[in-house]
């Protein structure tokens, strides 16, 4: 059977993966310290003793950014500066300097003047020039990471008989196809978007590119499954083949993002509600990926690792955040729900493969029994807040309000948000884990470069 791993290479790929670690870890912290003030906004009783409604959207904003954005492309900046090779260094490091660049200015921007929050979907904003201005520079330094990855990657390598394909460095190729499709979809959509003010333009501007930037996240967190399962000794038990196969059905929806762009109008009715079917119909593709992980979970059971307790909590947030998928009626916090469950799913996978890299990449050693327990608490706490919400949404709750806008009126209500507010405080607590224990490697030993 096929180890999905492969041996981390030295100089340029390692130093890069280094510094895109480092970006990713940043951007956690502060939405770590964000994501408190976001769950005291809306928990009944306390929401009415801060002054939060304001902040609340300003700090939504940033939060959503460097959690999902910055935190995500990061991560995806590792697992492609690893895949890739020696060439187009000058590419590499300008594409990280530009990416943290425009990180810093955008999680400082709403300390400046008129910082009007707009709360599209995706790539949420703050209606000002220092925000938009970070978040260019960081958009074209993530555009050349990309591209970096598409002509660096090189994925044929001898795995078992002859030269087959590595399957591990395909996917992390596809990712990348999928990755520079959804930043083309945002630079295609902010030239052909209608001409409308506020968040109706943001919005339509985003949501092509935001809905097959999934696709990226998703073939990532797979591949962090396998990566781990592997290193828990239990590889996936699928012929090398076959999961070349598998990544490649799961990563064809992508192709019909081009088409949808080409034959609707962007903020159309069309465009909106193909794109919206594109992840429906299109996600389920990955299915047997998902299979074939569930199979190694249920292998690495009872081992005692980092490494299976963040693949476990990966596993079941985000089939919780799939079926509330099913479950979305209206516009209410079912929606944040769903996509909270899917999010952190990706995110404790990234975790556990951070844990796993961290002495590859040259730092020292992590806590075991504090990593270890990390994406328990973590993904307890986050469970209770989608859960939360799903309860509240049944009742009709809606999204993106918080204090009084919410009008808590009957006990189910209040006690959904009320399990959303604790649960916001308890993974707040498993988030400050992880960096707890990243900082702690990272300071154990100087990488040598």
């Amino acid at each position: 059977m096929t180890d999905y791993r492969f041996d981390i290479p030295e100089d340029l790929p390692k130093q890069l993966a280094r510094y895109w670690l480092s970006l990713g870890i940043a951007a956690l912290i502060g939405a770590g310290l964000l994501a408190l003030l976001l769950g005291l906004s809306r928990t009944p009783g306390i929401q009415d003793v801060f002054p939060l409604k304001d902040f609340f959207r300003s700090a939504l904003v940033v939060h959503v950014d460097l959690s999902v954005l910055v935190w995500f492309m990061s991560f995806a900046g590792v697992m492609w500066s690893l895949a890739g090779g020696q060439g187009f260094a000058v590419l590499g490091r300008t594409g990280f300097g530009l990416a943290a660049t425009g990180t810093a200015i955008m999680t400082v921007s709403p300390f400046f003047p008129d910082a009007q929050p707009l709360l599209n979907n995706y790539i949420p904003v703050l209606q000002q020039p220092v925000f938009f201005g970070g978040l260019v520079v960081a958009g074209v330094g993530f555009s050349l990471t990309v591209l970096r990855a598409l002509v660096t990657i090189k994925f044929m390598s001898p795995v078992g008989a002859g030269n087959t394909p590595s399957p591990i460095r395909f996917a992390i190729f596809l990712s990348a196809i999928a990755g520079a499709t959804a930043l083309g979809g945002v630079f295609f959509s902010l030239l052909h978007a209608p001409e409308v003010d506020g968040q109706a333009f943001w919005e339509a501007v985003f949501w092509g590119g935001g809905h097959t930037l999934q696709f990226q996240h998703t073939l990532l967190m797979i591949v962090a499954w396998f990566w781990l399962a592997s290193d828990l000794g239990q590889a996936p038990k699928i012929q090398a083949r076959t999961a070349l196969f598998l990544f490649a059905l799961a990563t064809m929806p992508v192709l019909a993002a081009p088409m949808i762009f080409a034959f609707s109008e962007v903020g159309s009715a069309w465009h909106v509600v193909y794109f919206a079917r594109l992840m429906e119909l299109g996600h389920p593709l990955m299915l047997p990926l998902v299979v074939v992980a569930a199979a190694a979970l249920w292998q690495v059971r009872k081992i005692s690792a980092p490494a299976k307790s963040a693949f476990m909590a990966s596993f079941v947030l985000f089939a919780a955040g799939g079926v509330l998928a099913y479950l979305i009626k209206g516009v209410n916090v079912v929606i944040p729900a769903h996509y909270h469950g899917s999010i952190v799913g990706v995110t404790l996978s990234f975790m556990g493969l951070a844990y796993v890299l961290l002495p590859q990449l040259g730092f020292g050693q992590i806590n075991t029994k504090m990593a270890r327990w990390q994406p328990y608490v973590y993904g307890a706490g986050q469970l209770m807040h989608i859960l939360g919400l799903a309860v509240s949404g049944g009742y009709g709750v809606q999204r993106k309000v918080a204090g009084a806008e919410q009008m808590l009126i009957t006990l189910p209500q209040k006690i959904g948000m009320g399990v959303m507010g604790m649960g916001s405080l308890v993974s707040v607590i498993g988030g400050v884990m992880f960096v707890v224990v990243c900082l702690i490697a990272m300071s154990k030993h100087e990488p040598k470069t």
